[in-house]
């Protein structure tokens, strides 16, 4: 058969548009489980001297370890050439520019344990700096490129409290005894127990060789930055008597690098942290607050001479927290980083306390839930470089000025998101039925979204209590809506970046009229329309737990309900945590044998006699922050009382349950398992 000239385009339009149509017909590609072994993300983005090179840890997952890796790259300000410095099943981190941006510092496992390398950067040649046996952490540079200042721990061994007997040659013997004297002898996410010692700030010549240890003494120091002169460095320790008692106070010290002279540099009841010196020399800024007790306390910026003297505050009028602050190489003013209504930005303050917003979206270093993180660097010339996310991807590389947009360098997972439909994410506002305080959330719609239809909804409360979710990427809410729910996550009373008076109305007073704003935001999600009233699920970790466990307690609307990692018995939480010494001071009025009542009354033990709700517990087993006694407590309430329960004990897991990928999976895999085996069918 012979094809006219004048049908052959026509043909060839059909056939595009049976291709196009093809195309369209393909199923819907959803986010699923195992796409969370396919994520990337950008951490520490660190700008050159010179502005004009970004270098950042690229993060990976290695499915066949089942963890976080993360090589090096180089991206130029402008977005080209962008490349590996590292690479390999390895983690190379904490890159750190010298000050002439010829050479750059890291840390890596390259070689099995955790040692300090230095690159060229004109030829890539690399040479390991260290010998360490310990990991170091907090690297700087001094001013001057001649030396490097970091963190290292120092072993204590303090004297045996009992002699024992040396065993028979070949004796088989039991481990001896574990002796704790420590107030805090545990810590969630290290593996249990602490060993004895201290963190000791180390300075190591540029060149290599032997690291000289600078601070000594049964103190540990939390941060080391450099003066100009490189001369001295600023630390931030606590080493009053009763230190392990008053565990928010912290001092800064000036500290020689010739000798270890050490001399304090405030001296107030509270925390004065992260020191960092003007480029001129004559002004220290720092974080800090006058310690009231309060559960939760504004970190102010605050000014002092280089000499100490004229301490004042400059951020008294901005109701917003701040952080990682950076001075300008004018000396003029500083940058900083806050969260303001679930979105984290950077602002720039001037020394009079005036203070504007240069950039937001800053975050993405969390991948299951919302939560606030990322962070950015600055160079001398006032170009910075920050983590940017989205709710449609997890952190990028983005650069920016002042007075000038930004600009997005990085899509590290448009080779997998960019072909999924991911869930719309809509902000949303409601009254609280309490008191009328307006309150903030977002809704969460599954890919396909019909307003139409009617939809399952998932309450997804974050922890904290003192923290917040906003407008990121979160791969469990990703799940859950790709699974057909409709997500609601929100940031009740107590959630921070809406100043420190709506974050203390839950002092002395959690759960509380958080449990009203969270029931007026499920009110308003089903005002929508598009939500099924019979098929309303509830869950939260952590502090999302402690409000889970008691919504249930307190109300019958949801059909089935989720607990992870809580805490249903506050006067056990107080003595067995980590966090122990810290939370009866802050947290409760007092000591738990002191006021039995007031620790009862907020415990979510004390309702349990009201719950009908299908409850699953859901904890780690190495979880020391919100010990897994709590979850069987509560576990063994509910089957006592022949509730629909089951506690899902998630193996070699700390607090941070998601800290490897295959428990992010399965947390999320339990949690719809639950959901769906207690939903309603619709007819």
């Amino acid at each position: 058969m012979k094809w006219s000239r004048a049908i052959l385009p026509v043909c060839f339009l059909l056939a595009l548009a049976g291709f196009s149509a093809a195309e369209e017909a393909k199923p819907m590609q959803k986010f699923e489980p195992m796409d969370v072994f396919q994520l990337e993300y950008a951490a520490d983005p660190q700008i050159s001297p010179d502005g004009n090179s970004v270098v950042y840890a690229r993060t990976f997952m290695d499915i066949m370890k089942d963890s976080a890796r993360s090589n090096l790259w180089l991206v130029s300000w402008d977005g080209s050439d962008h490349r590996p410095l590292t690479s390999g099943s390895r983690n190379d981190f904490s890159p750190r520019w010298s000050p002439d941006g010829k050479k750059l510092l890291y840390a890596s496992t390259a070689e099995g344990s955790v040692q300090l390398y230095l690159r060229w950067m004109d030829t890539g040649q690399t040479a390991r700096l260290t010998q360490l046996t310990r990991s170091p952490r907090g690297l700087s540079w001094s001013p001057d490129g001649k030396w490097i200042a970091f963190l290292m721990f120092v072993p204590d061994a303090p004297e045996p409290l009992a002699a024992l007997p040396a065993k028979p040659e070949g004796a088989v013997w039991a481990q001896p005894p574990k002796v704790i004297r420590s107030v805090q002898y545990r810590a969630d996410g290290v593996g249990g127990f602490l060993e004895e010692g201290y963190s000791q700030l180390f300075v190591l010549s540029a060149e290599g060789g032997t690291p000289r240890q600078l601070t000594e003494g049964r103190f540990n120091v939390g941060s080391a930055t450099w003066t100009p002169d490189s001369q001295f460095l600023l630390i931030t320790s606590n080493r009053r008597p009763d230190w392990e008692y008053d565990p928010v106070n912290s001092e800064i010290y000036e500290v020689s690098a010739a000798d270890g002279a050490i001399r304090a540099l405030t001296d107030r009841q509270g925390p004065d942290t992260d020191p960092v010196v003007s480029p001129d020399g004559r002004t220290i800024a720092y974080l800090g607050f006058d310690d009231r007790y309060q559960g939760y306390q504004l970190t102010r910026l605050y000014l002092m001479n280089r000499d100490a003297s004229a301490k004042r505050l400059v951020t008294e009028k901005f109701d917003r927290e701040v952080d990682n602050i950076r001075w300008s190489g004018d000396s003029r003013g500083l940058f900083f980083q806050y969260d303001d209504k679930g979105n984290t930005k950077i602002a720039y303050a001037s020394l009079d306390g005036r203070v504007e917003t240069v950039a937001g979206d800053v975050g993405g270093l969390v991948l299951d839930r919302p939560y606030a993180g990322g962070s950015f660097t600055l160079a001398p010339n006032g170009r910075f470089a920050f983590t940017y996310s989205r709710p449609d991807h997890p952190a990028d590389v983005a650069v920016g000025e002042r007075g000038r947009p930004v600009r997005r360098l990085t899509r590290l997972n448009d080779d997998l998101l960019a072909h999924k439909t991911l869930g719309a994410v809509e902000e949303l506002w409601w009254e609280s039925s309490y008191d009328k305080r307006k309150v903030h959330g977002w809704i969460v719609k599954p890919p396909g979204f019909d307003p139409s239809k009617k939809y399952p909804l998932v309450l997804e409360i974050h922890g904290g209590p003192f923290a917040n979710y906003g407008d990121r990427f979160a791969a469990d809410i990703q799940l859950y809506a790709a699974a057909g729910y409709v997500v609601l996550y929100t940031n009740p009373r107590g959630s921070t970046s809406y100043g420190e008076e709506f974050g203390n109305l839950i002092h002395h007073n959690y759960p509380g009229q958080d449990y009203d704003d969270l029931m007026s935001g499920v009110d308003a999600a089903l005002a929508k329309g598009y939500v099924d009233p019979e098929n309303l699920f509830v869950t939260g970790g952590s502090g999302g737990g402690v409000l889970t466990s008691w919504i249930v307690g307190k109300t019958k609307r949801f059909r089935a309900a989720v607990v992870a990692k809580p805490v249903i018995n506050w006067y056990s939480f107080v003595l067995t945590s980590d966090g122990a010494r810290f939370f009866y001071k802050y947290w409760f009025p007092g000591f738990p044998w002191d006021h039995p009542e007031h620790y009862l009354q907020r415990s979510p033990l004390s309702l349990v006699g009201n719950v009908t709700t299908p409850t699953m517990l859901l904890t780690g087993e190495q979880d020391y922050r919100t010990p897994i006694g709590e979850s069987e407590q509560y576990y063994q309430a509910l089957k006592l009382r022949k509730i629909d329960t089951a506690l899902v004990r998630i193996q070699e897991a700390s607090h941070d349950i998601a800290g490897r990928p295959s428990n992010l999976i399965n947390k999320v895999a339990y949690i719809l398992a639950w959901f769906e085996k207690h939903r309603r069918q619709q007819e």
